[in-house]
């Protein structure tokens, strides 16, 4: 079985676009991915090659924030609050949803059954949803909607735990909610305070936030990513943060921060299956890539992007990994470089130093 090692990891390809490319599903049959936009599209891609085609498919009317593949059906949402079941194979609109939510959907996520989608949004609801019928199964709504300064709160981010029992929703000012799939009963509340910033006097302003979160392979612990504390809150000028958690007990396991080159929000955390490593992607003006090492409790690698990265898919093998963002989509491997070189070789394929 092949594994992914950090110190392979190296990017292959990148694409430019002339918008910011918010979210992405790997179909791991095909290679392809759909990808959605900030021009309220969702896109059809093959990223294996060079100038791929964009193949649009048009429904939404704002930025698609959120983007699951179901295995028949590929579910998108948007800040119009709707949800949109598209047909992978025809690329038409099977269902719409046009109030979803109340406002702002922010992100999806599907169960490891892929029987069920959730949706977070403004509204501090998290949704969960029949992936095949589009039925309202459940909602979890303990977030509080005004923060205790008086401005709304934000639903950023939503996961389930691998073995499906748990949901994870996290907000603007760093509360994480626990939740069992089952019942809907909220399990635990946990904090990353130093991941919120308000600055009560010049700018009356808050920045930050949890932006991503995600359940380890095992799904006992729970991790969790935005930005440090910010001097100044009209600018990411801190470094992307991540903090662990223990799920039982809801301590706090390790925090992870990368260096001053490294600077924004975490918009996505992924463990590696064995559970050794995990990678955090994100970025301000820039982008980055960063590796957490769980058994040393220290940050191992950091790598610049060729932009900042809103969401990277990986192969189920982990050999590739794709990623979206402003005004790129990139391919990077965690294959040696003598091992691609050797695979083109056989198939006949020239290599580019």
């Amino acid at each position: 079985m092949f594994q992914a090692e950090p110190n392979n990891f190296r990017e292959l390809r990148t694409t430019s676009r002339p918008d910011i490319i918010l979210r992405m599903s790997h179909n791991e049959d095909t290679g392809e991915v759909f990808v959605g936009s900030s021009d309220a599209k969702v896109y059809q891609v093959n990223p294996g090659v060079e100038n791929p085609e964009f193949i649009p498919l048009e429904g939404h009317t704002s930025y698609v924030m959120g983007l699951v593949d179901t295995g028949k059906y590929v579910v998108s949402g948007s800040y119009d609050k709707s949800l949109i079941w598209w047909n992978k194979e025809t690329k038409e609109r099977v269902r719409q949803i046009e109030l979803a939510h109340d406002r702002w959907i922010r992100n999806l996520a599907i169960t490891p059954d892929k029987k069920y989608v959730l949706s977070v949004a403004d509204d501090m609801a998290c949704k969960i949803w029949d992936a095949e019928s589009g039925e309202l199964v459940r909602i979890l709504d303990s977030h509080i909607k005004i923060t205790e300064q008086g401005f709304p709160n934000m639903l950023y981010a939503v996961a389930v735990s691998p073995d499906g029992k748990l949901v994870a929703t996290v907000d603007r000012i760093a509360k994480i909610k626990i939740w069992d799939f089952n019942t809907g009963e909220e399990l635990n509340e946990l904090e990353a305070p130093k991941c919120y910033t308000w600055d009560p006097k010049a700018r009356i302003h808050a920045i930050g936030g949890i932006r991503s979160v995600t359940f380890s392979p095992d799904s006992s612990q729970v991790a969790v990513g935005g930005i440090g504390q910010i001097g100044n809150v009209d600018h990411l000028g801190a470094a992307g943060r991540v903090e662990l958690f223990d799920v039982s007990s809801g301590e706090k396991i390790h925090m992870f921060e990368g260096d001053d080159k490294h600077k924004g929000l975490v918009e996505q955390i992924i463990f590696h299956p064995s559970g050794k490593w995990m990678m955090a992607v994100g970025g301000d003006h820039n982008g980055w890539i960063q590796f957490m090492d769980l058994e040393k409790k220290e940050v191992i690698k950091q790598v610049k992007a060729p932009m900042h990265i809103h969401q990277m898919v990986l192969a189920d093998d982990f050999k590739m990994a794709f990623g979206a963002g402003h005004n790129r989509l990139a391919v990077w491997t965690f294959e040696p470089e003598a091992a691609v070189e050797e695979k083109a070789e056989v198939s006949g394929e020239e290599t580019t130093g």
